[in-house]
């Protein structure tokens, strides 16, 4: 009975969090229904106090200022027009008749600089739309192609991505944002490849658009004020400084607080990862903030920037939160001991492959990579660490695996950021998503599986 009110609860929560309805109310709604259903009626507060909001505060306290600073820097990347510049940069040079590729990558950097996806979406529709019009490429392809750049390979396996999802298993694995580096780049590779290759072919089967006045696609690519260059010098510089406190600085530090039981922390292993993304995140802000602020002569515009990272930083991570105080909940009830037993059975001599099916299949039901990742490793991240140490597998090849398989079934129709950007295109999930799905969905789930069997044969590099 409990596994069916699991189900039902499961189910109720994906239709009406594709309806609309926001997660905040969902999640502890549709926890407390899987409550009830499994006949623990009595249990309803304790559960919803002492699970739900336990969960939901524990993901707030780790992981708040990952979003919060994310959410600054990519603010004050769109504020001092260093987004814009590296976005009408790349279009300008790779030219029109590039103009899929151009739109990608113009994402892929912004994204992999710490900008959220949302505010990529928002920055490079109208450039994009006027790029594939010029094209004679059909609009259905442009929400595939910011996806593509936005929403796969930079926020799942480029090594040192700053994305919340990369820095998720740091603490369960003992591992940093440049785990297991070699794959990482095969991975970005092959999702780019065979995204770009699709979409372009794509092309010859949809009606083109009528195409444009012959004037530049922005009036702003041939004209930015801000050099191309310069505008890289925040995300090489956040980079740099992620690169180095994660490999060398704060493995080598030897605080003597690691003695004392002032922190409860024995060792700095598990929050390496974390705490180097968080002083890379912090140096980027201050320098953009600076130079803006000496540009502009006055720091209004910067702190209004600033303000509305904060602001919109909440409720990314309160819905990210709820869905993980969803899932502790799941976990809490005894049918869920029956889906945990199963996944752990899924190739019981390589750990890599039930983990990867966990993830995403909790990140499918959540609609969240973050979410589905979070509840994945809190629940199974022990078990799964365990066997790996036991079959001589690298913590490492844990984290990359885990990233990766978050951002597979996450984009699913019910996905929230799939609706956002369908919404800001002005098209529908009948005409856009089958595009949306095929480079987000698909091809990470071929680049997953091929990753694995590297991973299985060759090990970590």
């Amino acid at each position: 009975m409990e596994l069916i009110s699991i189900l039902v609860s499961l189910g109720l929560l994906m239709y009406l969090a594709y309806r609309g309805m926001s997660v905040l109310i969902l999640a502890p709604t549709m926890a407390l229904l899987a409550v009830v259903l499994s006949g623990n009626l009595t249990e309803i507060l304790p559960i919803y106090t002492q699970v739900f909001m336990k969960a939901m505060g524990g993901y707030l306290i780790q992981y708040f200022p990952l979003f919060l600073l994310g959410s600054i820097f990519g603010k004050l990347m769109e504020s001092s027009g260093y987004a814009l510049a590296i976005a009408n940069g790349i279009t300008a040079k790779l030219g029109a008749e590039r103009a899929l590729f151009a739109v990608v990558l113009a994402c892929a950097i912004l994204t992999y600089g710490g900008v959220s996806l949302f505010v990529v979406a928002f920055m490079m529709y109208p450039i994009g739309k006027s790029l594939f019009e010029r094209s004679a490429i059909s609009l259905n392809l442009l929400p595939g192609a910011i996806a593509l750049g936005a929403f796969t390979f930079t926020m799942t396996a480029l090594p040192g991505t700053p994305s919340v999802q990369n820095s998720i298993p740091s603490p369960f694995f003992g591992t940093d944002s440049f785990a297991a580096p070699g794959l990482g780049l095969i991975a970005s590779g092959m999702m780019l490849t065979l995204g770009v290759l699709w979409l372009n072919r794509q092309r010859r089967f949809l009606p083109a658009v009528q195409i444009a006045s012959p004037q530049p696609p922005s009036e702003h690519i041939h004209s930015a004020s801000i050099p191309f260059a310069s505008a890289l010098i925040p995300i090489a510089l956040m980079g740099l400084t992620n690169l180095l406190m994660a490999k060398w600085v704060l493995p080598q530090w030897q605080p003597d607080f690691i003695n004392t039981d002032r922190f409860g922390i024995s060792s700095l292993a598990s929050l390496t990862g974390i705490w180097a993304i968080i002083i890379a995140l912090s140096i980027g802000i201050v320098y953009i903030y600076t130079i803006q602020v000496l540009r502009s002569r006055n720091c209004t515009t910067a702190n209004e920037a600033v303000n509305q990272g904060s602001v919109g930083s909440m409720l990314p991570i309160l819905n990210t939160a709820s869905e993980v105080g969803y899932g502790s909940v799941i976990a809490s009830l005894s049918g869920f001991l029956m889906i945990r037993e199963f996944v752990l059975s899924i190739a019981p001599g390589n750990p890599l492959i039930s983990e990867a099916v966990a993830v995403n299949v909790l990140a499918g039901i959540t609609g969240s990579a973050s979410g589905g990742l979070s509840i994945a490793l809190q629940t199974l991240g022990a078990d799964y660490l365990a066997k790996a140490t036991a079959l001589g597998i690298s913590p490492e090849l844990l984290h990359r695996i885990a990233v990766m398989a978050s951002g597979c079934m996450d984009t699913l129709p019910h996905n929230g950021a799939v609706i956002t950007l369908l919404g800001i295109c002005n098209l529908t999930h009948r005409s856009a998503y089958r595009y949306i799905a095929m480079v987000t969905l698909v091809f990470p789930l071929i680049t997953l599986v091929c990753i694995i069997i590297l991973a299985s044969l060759f090990g970590s590099f």
